[in-house]
C-alpha cells in the first residue's frame, strides 16, 4: 500500500485498526511512534547496485490504555511527515515488536488496515545459479505413463 492509498482509506475510515498476519489485531492503545523515510542502498549477491525507499511506520503498544488514534490524527502525521521529510508516494512498511521487530506490508481490508508478513528473496537468482521452480498443471501430473492415480489403486 502507498501513501496515497492509507490516505484516501482513513479519509472514511472510522477508527485505525491494525490487524496482524495471524488474525489478532495490535491493541487499541497502540502509539504510531514514527512515520519516517528509509532509504536503503545495496548491493545483491548478482554485483547489481539497488536504491528502495519505503515509507516506514513504527508502531507501539504502550502502557497508555487510555489512548485511541483517530484516522484524522494519523492523516496529521502523515502530512506533517511528507512536507518535512519531502517524502514521495512510497511503499508503506510497518514495524511492529513482537519477538523481535517484525517487518510488514500493509493492506487495506475495508475496514481495517492488514499487515502482511515480509518474506525475503534473492534479488538475483540467475547470477547465483539458483533454478528457477518449475510450474507444473495439476492435469499434467496424471498424464506420466504409471503415474496416474486410479480409485481403488491405493497411490492415494
Amino acid at each position: 500500500m502507498k501513501l496515497s492509498e492509507i490516505k484516501k482509506n482513513l479519509d472514511t475510515a472510522e477508527a485505525v485498526n491494525f490487524k496482524l498476519p495471524d488474525g489478532t489485531f495490535v491493541p487499541e492503545n497502540f502509539h504510531v511512534t514514527e512515520v519516517g523515510m528509509v532509504t536503503k542502498n545495496f548491493i545483491d549477491c548478482g554485483g547489481v547496485v539497488r536504491r528502495e525507499e519505503v515509507a516506514n511506520f513504527q508502531l507501539w503498544d504502550a502502557n497508555d490504555f487510555e489512548h485511541r488514534l483517530k484516522p484524522k490524527k494519523l492523516l496529521d502525521i502523515i502530512s506533517l511527515s511528507e512536507s518535512v521529510l519531502g517524502m514521495g508516494d512510497f511503499e508503506i512498511e510497518v514495524e511492529y515488536q513482537s519477538e523481535t521487530i517484525g517487518k510488514y506490508n500493509l493492506e487495506f481490508d475495508g475496514k481495517d488496515f492488514v499487515l502482511v508478513a515480509k518474506q525475503t528473496a534473492c534479488l538475483a537468482q540467475d547470477a547465483c545459479g539458483i533454478p528457477a521452480k518449475q510450474k507444473v498443471s495439476l492435469q499434467m501430473l496424471g498424464s506420466q505413463e504409471g503415474s496416474a492415480c486410479t480409485p481403488g489403486g491405493g497411490c492415494c
